[in-house]
């Protein structure tokens, strides 16, 4: 569902429950050409379907979708999940991973700022980074790291990080929170891990200020069971 924009060009809000924004930063370089990428637009697919079917979460579950190759492109700009599917994605090039959690997090900054301007409380956001690839040797991965780190440490995002095969476990272990570190992706399981995370939303997005969360196990979808 693409927002409505009002006659001076501002965003108007489909409703005004509280608002869970999530970001998905997608790695599309050459790697992720057939089967890798097919099996992460089903997933996609899979993620909008189990999202849209749980009343609360569609209401309150705003998603945009952030590719990154040797550019960045906001696929999708944030919005509720509607009737209409996730743009297509299409593999080739370079991987500037760091320019594409960059602009991620500037999205969720923008974001939160229009939320606040249209008096819509939210959620925490989430980010959550899904790649197979070595960053670009001109990527700035420890300033990348500082940042989300500080940004976790101050509440204001959660990042996620999935790793699918042939990424760089030591690269992503870098960039991902202490507290929250990087998943292998079980073979091509992107279904799986899609529908954990859409399980996952809907517990945050009915939850309550200050309320502890328990979040489904991960070990359906990842290499690692977590204990």
């Amino acid at each position: 569902m693409i927002p409505e924009v009002t006659p001076f060009g501002g965003e108007s809000p489909q409703n005004y429950e509280q608002k869970c924004p999530c970001v998905l930063v997608l790695d599309v370089s050459g790697s992720m050409k057939g089967q890798p990428l097919d099996e992460l637009q089903e997933g996609l697919r899979v993620f909008k379907e189990s999202a849209t079917s749980d009343f609360v979460a569609s209401q309150r579950l705003e998603v945009s979708l952030v590719t990154f190759n040797d550019g960045v492109q906001v696929l999708q700009p944030f919005a509720l999940l509607g009737g209409d599917a996730f743009p297509s994605l299409s593999a080739s090039g370079t991987t500037k991973l760091v320019d594409g959690v960059r602009k991620a997090l500037a999205l969720v900054e923008e974001r939160k700022a229009y939320y606040r301007t249209t008096g819509q409380n939210y959620y925490r956001p989430i980010v959550v980074l899904i790649t197979d690839g070595q960053p670009d040797s001109d990527q700035d991965v420890s300033g990348l790291s500082d940042e989300i780190r500080n940004g976790v440490a101050n509440r204001k995002f959660i990042f996620w990080t999935v790793g699918v095969k042939g990424y760089n476990p030591d690269v992503l272990a870098r960039i991902a929170p202490q507290d929250a570190p990087p998943l292998a992706l079980d073979g091509l399981k992107f279904k799986e891990f899609f529908r954990w995370l859409s399980s996952s939303i809907s517990i945050v997005a009915k939850s309550r200020e200050g309320d502890k969360v328990q979040l489904p196990p991960v070990s359906d979808w990842t290499q690692v069971t977590i204990g």
